[in-house]
This record gives C-alpha cells, sequence and structure tokens, in this order.
C-alpha cells in the first residue's frame, strides 16, 4: 500500500500512457505496410552491450528495427516477449535480412541487477544472434527519458519488485523514425510472421 501511494502519480500517468500507446498501437495494425505514419524521431543514445562496448543509436542505422525495452528478472511479459522476437528472428535468418537490413535493439532499464553478464545470460536463452540483436544497458534515467521521449513507453517503479511498463514493441525505420508501436500481449495479430512480414517490407521501402 505505501509503495501503491509513494507512486500514485507515476502509476496515474503510466496508465494515460498505456492508453495512449495502445490507440498507437492499434492504428499501427490498421495503416498498410506503406502508409505507417511518423509518430516521431528516436532521440539519439550511447548505451552498454554486453561486450562493454559504447553503442549509439547511429550504430544500428541503416538497418529497420524493432526495439523493446525490458528487465531480465521479469516474470511475465519480458521473456515471453524476448521468445517471440527470437521466433521473428529465425525467420529473418532464414531470409538473409537479420543483421543486413533489419536489426533487434533490446533495452534493459534495471542497470542494478542486470550486468552485462546477466544480460547476456538471458540473451543466450532465446538464441540471440548478436551480428543483429544489440542488448543494451545504461543509466535508468537517461533508458525512462529515451523510453518516455521517442518510444511513449512510460516505466514505473525503482527496481525489479515494483516495475511496471507498457509491453510495447517499436518499429524504427532506417532513418531513425519511429514508424509503429506493437502491443506485443494482442497474440493474434503481432506474431513472429507478422513482425518479420513488416519488416522486411520497410526494408524495402528505400
Amino acid at each position: 500500500m505505501n509503495t501503491l501511494k509513494r507512486y500514485k502519480w507515476t502509476w496515474m500517468l503510466l496508465l494515460l500512457a498505456l492508453i495512449m500507446a495502445g490507440y498507437l498501437a492499434a492504428n499501427s495494425l490498421t495503416f498498410g505496410k506503406k502508409e505507417l505514419p511518423v509518430i516521431g524521431e528516436v532521440q539519439n543514445f550511447s548505451l552498454e552491450n554486453v561486450n562493454g562496448d559504447q553503442v549509439t543509436l547511429a550504430d544500428t542505422q541503416g538497418k529497420v528495427r524493432l526495439v523493446y525495452f525490458f528487465f531480465t528478472e521479469c516474470p511475465d511479459v519480458c521473456p515471453i516477449t524476448t521468445f517471440m522476437l527470437s521466433k521473428t528472428q529465425d525467420l529473418l535468418i532464414k531470409d538473409g535480412s537479420f543483421g543486413k537490413d533489419v536489426g533487434f535493439v533490446s533495452i534493459s532499464f534495471d542497470p542494478e541487477n542486470d550486468t552485462r553478464e546477466a544480460i547476456k545470460e538471458f540473451a543466450d536463452r532465446f538464441h540471440a544472434d548478436y551480428a543483429g540483436w544489440y542488448f543494451l544497458r545504461g543509466d535508468q534515467e537517461e533508458i525512462r527519458n529515451l523510453a518516455a521521449k521517442s518510444f511513449k513507453v512510460l516505466i514505473a517503479g525503482n527496481n525489479k519488485d515494483n516495475f511496471a511498463h507498457a509491453n510495447l514493441i517499436g518499429l524504427v525505420d532506417r532513418d531513425n523514425r519511429l514508424r509503429a508501436l506493437y502491443d506485443a500481449g494482442d497474440t493474434e495479430n503481432v506474431t513472429p510472421e507478422f513482425l518479420a512480414d513488416t519488416v522486411k517490407a520497410l526494408a524495402a521501402d528505400k
């Protein structure tokens, strides 16, 4: 109860953000693949990968990207969504587009627990291909700001016991523009096949 009171306004903002994100996600599914709107520009970042190297937005540019915010000790949606992304990765590897025209960016917002080692262990569970899948970590406030401003994803709470976040996958084009948000919980519509077809169509739309 004390935690709920302490983060009252944060939870209210999260609810509003979920409503807005749900609206954007629903609209993203209704647009034709070549008619996706430009929702906004993705701001620059510099975050650490599992090898300890700094990765910036520019390092991922030139590919169509799926971006997801997670934490490794998430008890429910994060591993499920990462599993779905791994299945999407497999489809893209088969046609040779993964790592070449398409990439994934998974960003942890729990730097206290998500060390490079912990993130790599998590990523390896889903046989991530690091040639095209960036697993990143960094300052929590910087990541909160990136998630909220660039991806309309509000992260509530301050540790693994009270985190809450919108379970959304962002679609970013080659020019660092957010083009869609997909509700990963909508498993009827947002499937590995749907995601693979979507990123390939956007990558082909040069």
